[in-house]
């Protein structure tokens, strides 16, 4: 039996124990299976930093990057967190974190200018190298993705009215700026948002999308050639205003892909806050039930066609019908989240917050 295989069948039942869990319409479970129902469990991070970028290696190491520069690495599962942090990064904002494994990992720090700021590790954090700078004082990068070991992209707010996209083939070491001529040009007001890490996802070698808001229509864009041409789709998403849009995506293959968004400020209604694709981006559905609030996160879970999570500051919610209808699982604040092959589930957020699926 292959490893994946093996899993489908976990895969099945955290599903169905999630569906369990969640406590909007679903029947209590047994007292015999309360101490199996998945939930999130915060572990200590010993910081009140707000992580947006997480990267999940597996459910034993995991990867979080945030405010006042703070970088943090687990290897135990969450049970202790040793700061890695980048020396002389205090005043930047880390948004984005990719880790390829224990000791490997590329972060991202937003801003204006010279704060957009990627840095690579090779030895846990121990060092770091400075390998890109942005000296553009009109570009701030807000999300990167890696595709591969080697290839990677990070995307920045439209410059000269079109998004802006750095590249990289040697796993992060070296970056280079795209041409803008295959990028279609921004509506006003059009951006994208520095919220989670995934407003640049990418599924297989080659294919990538970018996530907007901000304009007159949330927006996704697609490139199936590593960033050097692409497609606009519009998506149902509320836009129409500097706080609205799509803020996160998920695609478990080239076809298959969820949107989550809505409106960031608090007590701001966020309705279609979700919508889903089936064809790779060209067209976008809303969901029948989406999440009731504003999602910041979303992520498939692991082998599985047709559950996922999203998260946001009032809770988080499950799909499984591949994004059509979404329940309430848990009502703590989180803004990223990321699963893993075996699953291992991780989300992050505002004060510190930690936690890893667990039952």
């Amino acid at each position: 039996m292959s490893r994946a295989a093996g899993v489908g069948p976990a895969v099945a039942a955290l599903a169905a124990a999630l569906v369990v869990a969640a406590p909007a319409t679903a029947a209590p479970a047994p007292a015999h299976d309360t101490a199996r129902t998945p939930r999130w469990a915060l572990k200590d991070s010993g910081t009140d930093a707000r992580f947006r970028g997480l990267s999940a290696v597996s459910r034993d190491t995991a990867w979080v990057a945030g405010s006042k520069g703070t970088v943090l690495r687990t290897t135990d599962g969450g049970a202790h967190w040793h700061d890695v942090s980048p020396p002389g990064a205090a005043d930047l904002e880390f948004r984005d974190v990719h880790a390829f494994d224990a000791r490997r990992a590329v972060v991202l720090a937003i801003g204006e200018g010279e704060a957009s700021r990627v840095y690579r590790t090779e030895d846990g954090g121990t060092t770091w190298t400075e390998s890109f700078r942005n000296t553009d004082a009109n570009a701030f990068y807000d999300c990167l993705t890696f595709l591969d070991r080697r290839h990677g992209l990070a995307m920045s707010d439209p410059v000269d009215g079109r998004f802006r996209i750095l590249s990289t083939s040697d796993g992060g070491r070296s970056w280079r700026v795209l041409p803008g001529a295959g990028m279609p040009a921004a509506q006003d007001g059009e951006a994208g948002f520095a919220a989670s890490g995934q407003c640049l996802v990418g599924s297989g070698p080659r294919d990538v999308w970018l996530a907007t808001g901000g304009g007159a229509r949330a927006r996704v864009l697609h490139s199936a050639d590593r960033g050097l041409t692409w497609t606009a789709a519009d998506t149902p998403v509320p836009a129409g205003d500097p706080a609205r849009g799509v803020f996160a995506l998920a695609f478990r293959d080239r076809a298959h892909g969820i949107a989550v968004g809505g409106d960031y400020r608090a007590g701001q209604a966020s309705p279609r806050a979700a919508a889903v694709t089936s064809d790779g981006g060209r067209t976008w559905t809303t969901a029948d039930r989406p999440p009731p609030a504003y999602r910041s996160g979303v992520t498939w879970l692991p082998h599985s066609r047709t559950s996922a999570l999203a998260v946001g500051p009032t809770g988080t919610d499950l799909t499984t019908d591949g994004g059509r209808t979404w329940r309430t699982l848990d009502t703590g604040s989180y803004d990223t989240v990321d699963c893993t092959p075996d699953l291992g589930c991780w989300a992050a957020g505002e004060q510190g917050r930690i936690a890893r699926l667990e039952r």
